[in-house]
C-alpha cells in the first residue's frame, strides 16, 4: 500500500474533508481519509489515511493506516503503520509492521506482533 508512486486516491470509500468536524465514533467499512477533525474513534476494516491537515483526537483501528497529519490516542493496526514526514502521534501503538519517516514525531509505546516462530524461540533458548 505505502509504495513510493502508487495512486491509492481512487480507492477511498469515505472522505472527511477539510472543513469538515466530526464528534462521535465513525466506522467505515473500507479505506477511510480524514483531511478534516475527528473527535471520537475510528474504527474501519480496510485502510485508514489522515492527511496532514488532518487531527484526530480518539483511537484508530484498522488494516493499514497512514498518517501526515496529528493523531492524540491510541492505534490498533492490523498490518502497516506509517508516519509520515508531517505526523505527529501522542499515544500508544499496536502493530505488525511500523515505518517511521524523518521528522515524523512519536510519543508513545509500541507492541510489535510476535511473527517469529515457535522453532525460532526453542533454537533461541536452548543457545
Amino acid at each position: 500500500m505505502f509504495k513510493k508512486g502508487q495512486d491509492n486516491s481512487g480507492k477511498i470509500d469515505t472522505l472527511i474533508g477539510r472543513n469538515t468536524r466530526l464528534i462521535g465514533r465513525v466506522e467505515a467499512n473500507g479505506t477511510i481519509r480524514v483531511d478534516g477533525e475527528i473527535d471520537g474513534d475510528i474504527v474501519a476494516d480496510g485502510n485508514i489515511t489522515i492527511g496532514a491537515d488532518g487531527k484526530i483526537t480518539g483511537n484508530l483501528e484498522g488494516n493499514d493506516i497512514f498518517i501526515s497529519g496529528t493523531v492524540y490516542g491510541n492505534i490498533k493496526c492490523n498490518e502497516y503503520l506509517r508516519l509520515g514526514n508531517t505526523a505527529k502521534l501522542f499515544g500508544d501503538v499496536e502493530v505488525k509492521t511500523l515505518i517511521i519517516d524523518e521528522n515524523a514525531i512519536f510519543e508513545g509505546k509500541c507492541k510489535m506482533e510476535n511473527i517469529r516462530s515457535e522453532d525460532t524461540i526453542d533454537k533461541a533458548t536452548n543457545e
